[in-house]
């Protein structure tokens, strides 16, 4: 008998893990994942947020943890991994949504502005070591499991700066001294996206699948003026919602993308389309 279209979207029985699970977007998949069956680990660096986090989840009756995670540590992810099995017994998703987006303007390391030609060694290291050590420890540490399972799904969150240069136009403040969006971003997601073409190519045969999701800008606190330009980029006219990442994230993690591979899921308003 033909499954229905809605039950490949089911997550019944299978445990999520989303590093950055406390972040703008990991927290929209977090209820996502949950509301389709799935347990979630939440695994953030801030122990505090990632608590918050399944305590809302735990309001709808989801199954959730927190686990206290410094993707840029071995010992750390391994420890993670360790507690995912533990406490569910399978560990069937990765989502590596953790990540360090340096803002234009300023840096952890003191104002900056973004300029290639000074950009701080150690804001660079800094990202880097997040965003693309950080799902690399976090993919190997996944695998073990999924490859004694034969199954399992990894889905790299990527952005249109993994694919595009950044529009530096849309960081310039009239009246106000230059400004750049940072090398370190755009670097680090075209790497996860090399890792993910990778990966998915190593784990063939092995029931293990590696996609992509490439967001644009989301709407969060963001100065209107520069909401405005980045909105007059895009061919729908504006950023995204935080939840209009959902409906993807899930088609990546469920059987409804069973035959998709080493793809990379491009939801960005057409900002890339031009």
């Amino acid at each position: 008998m033909r499954e229905k279209a809605s039950a490949r979207f089911g997550l019944d029985d299978r445990t999520a893990v989303i590093t950055g699970g406390a972040g703008l977007l990991g927290r929209e998949f977090a209820r996502t994942l949950a509301e389709a069956g799935a347990k979630v680990a939440i695994a953030e660096r801030n122990p505090a947020a990632a608590a918050e986090v399944v305590a809302s989840l735990a309001q709808s009756g989801a199954v959730a943890v927190a686990i206290e995670t410094d993707v840029t540590r071995r010992e750390s992810v391994s420890a993670m991994t360790d507690r995912v099995l533990r406490e569910f017994g399978t560990f069937d998703i990765l989502i590596n949504c953790a990540a360090i987006d340096p803002k234009f303007g300023a840096s952890r390391f003191g104002a900056n502005s973004g300029r290639f030609e000074d950009y701080p060694i150690e804001a660079w290291r800094g990202s880097l070591e997040v965003n693309l050590t950080g799902a690399f420890l976090a993919c190997q540490a996944a695998a073990r499991p999924m490859l004694a399972q034969a199954r399992g799904v990894i889905v790299n969150l990527c952005s249109t700066y993994g694919l595009v240069g950044p529009d530096q136009r849309i960081y310039q403040e009239p009246g106000a001294p230059e400004q750049f969006k940072p090398p370190d971003y755009s670097v680090a997601k075209a790497g996860l996206l090399g890792l993910t073409r990778y990966l998915a190519t190593y784990f063939a045969g092995k029931g293990i699948r590696v996609n992509a999701l490439t967001p644009g800008g989301v709407r969060a606190d963001q100065d209107p003026g520069f909401v405005q330009r980045y909105s007059s980029r895009t061919l729908l006219g504006r950023m995204a919602n935080r939840d209009e990442l959902n409906g993807a994230l899930l088609f990546l993690v469920s059987d409804a993308s069973s035959y998709m591979t080493g793809a990379n899921l491009v939801v960005d308003g057409g900002w890339t389309a031009w």
